[in-house]
């Protein structure tokens, strides 16, 4: 019997005495340190700079963005012309104060984005806006009218799609796609919307029209509406686990009830741009028996109207990618008559550019931009591939390293021809002294020899041998998500450059995606073991390569990365001082049942599968602590409204560690969903423990032999 079971009550008084009590502590501990203000204080000057790049989406003549400083905490939906954005000063039209609609409603509304009408006599003049009620995943849709700025009442026919896990698309002026929670039996086990209905205006959600029904058993289901004009269509998504789908084609978005199934493996993920389809695999499909097999990570392209059609063997399938043994597809856009690849090799990142022919079957053309720097992550979006004019094949770059702060460039991709040299439109100042500093990857080898990438961010002399430096490791390995280089001025001021020169690495374990399916598919299920091997292998290579020893090294992660931290720390507590666990999964036996957490038994396995129920509790860190280990200080940090990722995980870690006399620090925001915070305060004050805690743990020598001694 669970000890702890008790800590699950969410908001249970006697649960939520418990966290005000572990709080208080924490604030003792951590905020009393005399640097803790400097620290918070740096973080959120970072957070709140003027200067920071808004990015933005282009909807007909305007640019939108959402902007949070010190003056807007919840901050502002905005716009302005995109000339006037290419300008030094933009003039922003305000078209939504969340701060002052929370104030108003008595609500801490956290932003989760809009949608805005694209045709019709309202076009442009209509949005749908989703907010969540201190970050939580289930939200609230809301129909915003932009001549008067104000939210269109239910009682007089506006769209008010109630508080769930789903979400609504615009069909017209008067009709939505809508998949959300409609009451009783309307939500899968995992508690996404398993319904995909279209809703008319003036008439309840839950008498809209029903297009589509998933299982109880499935993950969610999910619409969508393409409006680029010519090629306007509907779709049904069907999310059968967390690496398997359906996607639909509606035949009429107004009337139809004919679903078309996109006929290909259910692991793949198709999208439909204009009249061709692109197929990403993730696992090898041979579409044509005694025909050509497509290797798992490979992007194909055919045409749509002949796929929807003839099936897979009837239409000719052009590999746009194709992996090799370090190079992956780290993800791809569309404008208006190109496609846009991100190419991984070696978790180095380059773009490519994909014109399609004339002829259906045949290669397509292929470029690449130039003047992109080496070392950086390159993020492209379309700045409106709807848009018949030039805008329709410019493409936005967002360019940053772990040492080069963020610009953002416009490259116009043409209709045909090479593509343009990006042009630099906006750059955000540096926010801390990186003159000193490098970045190298290395690799280190797991227990079965893989080879496992890493970045170290450190200063000059202690890559050249003049270590050891306190470390910070940080990794993920989960969900194929690859961790490329980024910037944080917020790391770089609070750890980095702190004084005594410091290093921070980030560890490309397998579970990622940055070698492809391949690479996450090598730590899945049975299998997730080798995840945190590859973590102690690079953990073990920072230590004989003398950038650091075990008292000066830390390890962090959040989500899967604090299920891979809290293994870190049961399995391989000789190898770290301290360890930083956020909004962690860490009991494994019952993950399935809190939340969303039967979303993800492809990952890990099934506990309650006699089966998978061995290497499920292989993993789970909650009931791998033992009285008789000395571990690592841990600080555990989760939110209360962390709907995704249930605190009951952090909580009873806290509880368990304290049990067995671990020097474990507990904190938890009362609000901030699975970010862990709803606002740049918040956030700052989250980042400020988080720092002084490893500050404290590893820049003061033999921190080891001193917990230990006591």
């Amino acid at each position: 019997m669970d000890p702890y079971l008790w800590l699950e009550d969410v908001t249970g008084e006697r649960a939520l005495d418990w966290v005000a009590a572990r709080n208080a502590e924490a604030e003792e501990r951590v905020t009393t340190s005399p640097s803790f203000a400097a620290t918070r204080d740096a973080v959120r000057e970072v957070l709140d700079a003027d200067d920071r790049i808004p990015l933005v989406t282009k909807a007909g003549e305007h640019v939108y963005n959402f902007w949070r400083d010190a003056r807007h905490e919840r901050g502002l939906w905005r716009r302005t012309t995109m000339d006037s954005y290419r300008g030094d000063d933009p003039a922003w039209e305000v078209l939504l104060d969340l701060d002052a609609l929370s104030a108003a409603e008595d609500v801490t509304w956290v932003w989760h984005g809009a949608q805005l009408l694209r045709h019709g006599p309202l076009a442009y003049r209509r949005a749908l806006v989703t907010l969540s009620r201190g970050g939580s995943d289930a939200d609230l849709t809301r129909e915003l009218d932009l001549d008067t700025l104000r939210f269109v009442p239910a009682a007089d026919g506006g769209f008010e799609r109630p508080e769930g896990k789903g979400g609504a698309s615009w069909v017209d002026a008067d009709t939505l796609l809508v998949a959300t929670d409609t009451g009783p039996g309307s939500l899968t086990r995992s508690g996404y919307a398993r319904t995909a209905r279209r809703w008319r205006r003036g008439t309840p959600v839950g008498d809209a029209e029903v297009l589509f029904s998933g299982g109880v058993d499935d993950l969610a289901v999910g619409t969508g509406y393409d409006s680029t004009p010519g090629h306007e269509r509907a779709y049904v998504f069907r999310m059968i686990g967390f690496f398997s789908s359906e996607t639909f084609v509606l035949d009429d978005p107004l009337s139809g009830t004919d679903l078309t199934r996109v006929d290909v493996p259910v692991s793949a993920e198709p999208a439909v741009w204009r009249d061709h389809l692109l197929v990403h695999l993730r696992e090898d499909w041979t579409p044509v028996a005694d025909g050509p097999t497509h290797p798992a990570g490979s992007l194909l392209a055919a045409d749509l109207p002949t796929f929807l059609a003839d099936g897979p063997g009837g239409v000719a399938l052009v590999p746009l990618f194709t992996p090799t043994a370090s190079a992956s597809l780290a993800g791809w856009t569309r404008t208006r008559h190109r496609v846009v690849l991100t190419v991984l090799d070696d978790v180095a990142q380059r773009v490519e550019v994909l014109t399609p022919p004339q002829d259906p079957g045949a290669p397509w053309a292929r470029d690449e931009p130039s003047g992109l720097p080496d070392h950086t992550t390159v993020g492209v979006r379309a700045v409106d591939a709807t848009d018949d004019g030039p805008d329709g094949d410019r493409a936005w770059l967002d360019v940053s390293g772990y040492l080069t702060p963020p610009t953002l460039a416009l490259v116009d991709l043409h209709a045909s021809g090479e593509p343009g040299r990006p042009e630099p439109l906006r750059s955000s100042p540096a926010r801390f002294d990186a003159s000193g500093h490098r970045v190298v990857q290395r690799f280190a080898t797991s227990d079965d020899g893989t080879r496992v990438p890493y970045f170290v961010v450190a200063p000059a002399g202690a890559l050249e041998g003049d270590g050891p430096v306190p470390t910070l490791l940080y990794g993920y390995g989960g969900f194929e998500i690859s961790l490329t280089p980024s910037y944080s001025g917020s790391i770089g001021r609070t750890w980095l450059t702190r004084g005594d020169g410091r290093a921070y690495v980030v560890a490309n374990i397998r579970g990622g995606g940055e070698y492809g399916p391949r690479w996450h598919q090598a730590a899945l299920r049975e299998n997730r073991h080798k995840a945190y091997e590859d973590f102690a292998a690079v953990a073990r290579d920072l230590v004989a390569t003398g950038l650091t020893t075990p008292d000066r090294l830390g390890v962090m992660g959040g989500s899967n990365g604090g299920l891979l931290v809290g293994n870190m720390l049961v399995r391989y507590p000789e190898l770290v001082a301290a360890v930083v666990c956020t909004v962690p999964l860490l009991d494994m036996l019952r993950y399935p049942q809190l939340l969303a957490g039967a979303s993800w038994t492809a990952e890990y396995g099934d506990p309650d599968d006699p089966a998978d129920r061995p290497f499920v509790e292989a993993i789970s860190a909650y009931h791998h602590v033992r009285e008789d280990v000395t571990y690592p200080a841990v600080l555990l940090t989760t939110s209360t409204r962390d709907d995704r990722v249930h605190p009951g995980h952090a909580r009873k870690m806290a509880a368990r560690l304290a049990e067995v006399g671990a020097d474990v620090t507990y904190w938890e925001n009362v609000e901030g969903g699975h970010g862990g915070a709803s606002t740049n305060a918040q956030a700052a004050h989250k980042a400020a423990l988080e720092w002084e805690f490893l500050d404290a743990r590893l820049a003061a020598g033999d921190v080891r032999a001193a917990r230990a001694a006591r």
